[in-house]
């Protein structure tokens, strides 16, 4: 009996340091609280109350950073939400330079999307997205290098405008878009003069072709449903006539 209890014993203590880490997972080793390696994936085995073994996921996180209230270097305040996407590069440091990197990362995240932009204007803002993001990720990948993660990328996902800012905004659009369809309407009678002076010049210098368009006119009015029809008669069609009677 003493026997087997102590066999019972020696499988129990031997089972409860066995540990299995997944391919996406690693493991950092501690013994009597002291660093001792960081273990890959597969079938691991510590020492039972001497060693520590911490899990740390190598995957893509993808965080969202709450809306944060900004004003803006032209003093518009709105509310500006995003997403981080990191991963964790050295779990040791990620264990032991920071207590809990999951929450450091996503407060300085917060903290750096109001910094950065509190001096951007809101035009800016609204046009040069994509310089933003690229902007807040190097800033956030380089303080978190400490802490052994890669801050991939930052997407700014909404910005949400007061109402007064929406209504003068609609109306700035507006007033552009009427702005552009009086330039293009400018434009078409500008063309549309020019190629009435060169016709004008054509004719005139042919005087039969003033006959020929007056022909096509009749032709035109012809094809009208009009039940009356009035139309001058050039001089020069009866100009022959005219001739042979002096």
């Amino acid at each position: 009996m003493p026997v087997l209890f102590f066999a019972a014993v020696v499988v129990v203590f031997i089972l409860s340091g066995v540990r299995i880490l997944m391919e996406y997972e690693r493991g950092v080793h501690f013994r009597l609280g002291r660093y001792r390696s960081t273990k890959g994936p597969g079938l691991k085995w510590i020492i039972p109350i001497v060693d520590r073994l911490y899990k740390i996921s190598l995957r893509l996180i993808a965080m969202d950073v709450p809306p944060q209230d900004i004003i803006t270097r032209d003093n518009v305040s709105i509310k500006v939400n995003a997403v981080i996407y990191f991963r964790v590069m050295d779990p040791d440091k990620a264990m032991i330079q920071v207590e809990d990197f999951l929450y450091a990362t996503g407060q300085l995240a917060q903290t750096t999307l109001r910094s950065v932009l509190g001096q951007a204007e809101l035009d800016e803002l609204l046009a040069e997205r994509e310089k933003i993001n690229h902007l807040l990720q190097e800033i956030l990948d380089k303080q978190t290098d400490a802490w052994g993660i890669k801050v991939s990328m930052v997407e700014v996902k909404h910005v949400d405008l007061p109402q007064e800012m929406q209504r003068a905004m609609a109306k700035q659009a507006e007033a552009e878009r009427e702005r552009r369809a009086k330039v293009i309407n400018a434009d078409g009678e500008y063309q549309a003069a020019a190629k009435l002076h060169a016709a004008s010049e054509i004719i005139s210098k042919e005087p039969v072709a003033v006959q020929l368009r007056f022909l096509q006119t009749l032709t035109e009015i012809s094809t009208n449903n009009n039940s009356t029809t009035i139309f001058p008669v050039p001089i020069d069609l009866l100009k022959p006539f005219i001739e042979s009677k002096k």
